[in-house]
């Protein structure tokens, strides 16, 4: 069932990204169900890189903003400035004002800020002086991140990370990746030559056709079997919120549609499951005494919770 398109960005990304097909995929899962994505890595392994590859090959308007302590509210969402030929107050855009915004390194800026562009993430508009103005559709926010306790780096509240529909790394490509790397980075960059294989209108039509992938009931109520026991785990404080959920089935029908399928089997469910859930719990303490991650115990709760047995 997947697109040609799709097929063709998939392969075009994996020139320009080496070795990381199954991270790649799951940022354009996230895009085709309509959703945004945190990578959280160390410096210099291909997160802006990907960013832009995505956004040049979509064909989609690209804003970068660099985030450091002095970002301002208004240089996300934009501010009214008096016009004097016109005597009115005009609207001037902040960089949301486009189809992908690359949010570089998030956790260097103010909490204020960072409300600032979580809040347009989740109403899909900016309101700036009681004028309310909706961002380009489709509207795509992939925001980086140092890993926590990096110098001038702050967490970004739990409420927060629940608007980024997935959370994932890119990590260290694997020795033949690199050789690769190396080999096609000699002359020239092939992010310069990335042309556009979709538009952001066949974007858009497959976002309503991930929509209207089938999940029957066994496999709705497998998704709430997995939130729940992500909630009565003995080592999570906070487990997988209902807007959580719905992510989670979101996701899972945007892998069913890469997958070619026009419904959802429990793989699909599983294949998604960490990364949408692992930046969206908080452990108890005891967790981290018994060295547990978040992913760790998530693959526990997987092993455990039966999944249904659905013929495709």
């Amino acid at each position: 069932m997947a697109d040609n398109k799709i097929k063709e960005l998939r392969k075009e990304l994996a020139k320009i990204i080496k070795g990381k097909e199954e991270t790649t995929d799951k940022i354009i899962m996230a895009v085709l169900a309509g959703g945004h994505v945190l990578l959280e890595d160390v410096p210099g392994v291909g997160k802006t890189t990907t960013a832009l590859a995505l956004s040049r090959l979509m064909g989609m308007d690209f804003q970068r903003i660099q985030f450091t302590p002095d970002v301002v509210p208004s240089d996300v969402t934009g501010f009214t400035m008096y016009d004097k030929e016109s005597g009115k107050f005009t609207y001037r855009p902040g960089a949301v004002m486009c189809n992908f915004l690359l949010a570089d390194e998030v956790n260097r800026t103010s909490s204020k800020t960072q409300s600032a562009l979580l809040e347009v993430m989740e109403e899909g508009r900016v309101t700036v002086d009681g004028e309310s103005h909706p961002v380009p559709k489709p509207f795509v926010v992939i925001a980086t991140e140092n890993p926590v306790g990096s110098s001038g780096t702050q967490m970004l509240p739990e409420s927060q990370l629940d608007r980024f529909m997935i959370s994932t790394s890119m990590g260290y490509p694997d020795h033949g990746s690199l050789v690769e790397i190396l080999r096609d980075r000699q002359e020239v960059n092939p992010l310069e030559h990335a042309q556009a294989v979709i538009s952001r209108e066949e974007i858009l039509d497959i976002q309503e056709e991930v929509k209207k992938i089938y999940v029957s009931d066994e496999i709705l109520s497998y998704i709430a079997d997995l939130a729940e026991a992500t909630r009565s785990h003995v080592l999570i404080t906070l487990g997988l919120s209902p807007r959580g959920t719905l992510a989670l089935c979101r996701m899972a029908k945007a892998a069913a549609y890469l997958d070619g399928r026009d419904y959802m089997v429990p793989e699909d469910v599983e294949g998604v499951f960490r990364d949408v859930a692992g930046h969206r719990m908080v452990l108890e303490s005891r967790a981290r005494y018994e060295e547990k991650t978040s992913r760790q115990i998530l693959e526990e709760i997987l092993e455990t919770v039966q999944a249904p047995k659905v013929e495709g």
